[in-house]
C-alpha cells in the first residue's frame, strides 16, 4: 500500500522498530536514585543503577526503602506459585528443597527477587514473591526436574504473575 493511497487522518503502521508499552508498576522508582542509596529494611544498596548485596554504603547515603521491601511491606506479591498433586506429595521434601534453592539462588544475584511467604502444606505449596521473574524461575524449576504441567497466567492490570504446576 502506498503512501498516497492512505486516507487522510491515518498513519501508515511501521514494522521495523519495537514499540514498548508503558507499564504502570507503582512499586518501580519514579526517577533515578541518588548513588548510593540503601534500603534501611534490608541493607541492600542503589549503586551503579541497580540494587545490589554487599556494597559499603556511608553514613550519610540516603536511604529509601527498595521495591522487595515495598511490596513485602505493603503485602502485594508480583509472584504467586502454587505446586500440587500427587507426585508433590510423594516427593515433597526433595521438591521444597528445589523451591528453597531456586529462591535462594536467585536472591543471591538479584535483591529484588525474593520470596515473601511459603505456606507448605503435605498437599499442596505455595508461595509469593516480589518479582515476576522468580516465579517464574521457581516453577521452571520444578517443571525441569519433575516435568508435569507447567501453567503460566500473567494479569496486566495487576502485573502479577500466577504460575501452577502440578503432577
Amino acid at each position: 500500500m502506498s503512501s498516497k493511497s492512505i486516507p487522510a487522518g491515518f498513519q501508515q503502521v511501521r514494522r521495523d522498530r519495537l514499540l514498548q508499552e508503558e507499564a504502570h508498576d507503582s512499586y518501580r522508582s519514579k526517577g533515578k536514585l541518588a548513588e548510593p542509596t540503601i534500603c534501611p529494611d534490608c541493607h541492600a544498596v542503589f549503586s551503579h543503577g541497580r540494587w545490589q548485596w554487599g556494597i559499603a554504603a556511608p553514613a550519610d547515603a540516603q536511604r529509601v526503602r527498595c521495591p522487595a521491601c515495598h511490596r513485602v511491606h505493603d503485602h502485594c506479591p508480583a509472584g504467586c506459585v502454587v505446586l500440587d498433586g500427587a507426585f508433590l506429595q510423594a516427593h515433597h521434601d526433595d521438591i521444597v528443597h528445589l523451591v528453597r534453592n531456586e529462591a535462594e539462588r536467585q536472591r543471591a544475584e538479584h535483591p529484588l527477587k525474593r520470596v515473601m511467604a511459603f505456606d507448605d502444606h503435605e498437599a499442596e505449596l505455595r508461595l509469593s514473591t516480589t518479582d515476576i521473574h522468580l516465579a517464574r524461575a521457581i516453577g521452571e524449576a520444578v517443571h525441569h526436574a519433575y516435568q508435569g504441567t507447567l501453567e503460566f497466567h500473567y494479569n496486566p492490570q495487576e502485573l502479577r504473575l500466577h504460575v501452577h504446576w502440578s503432577r
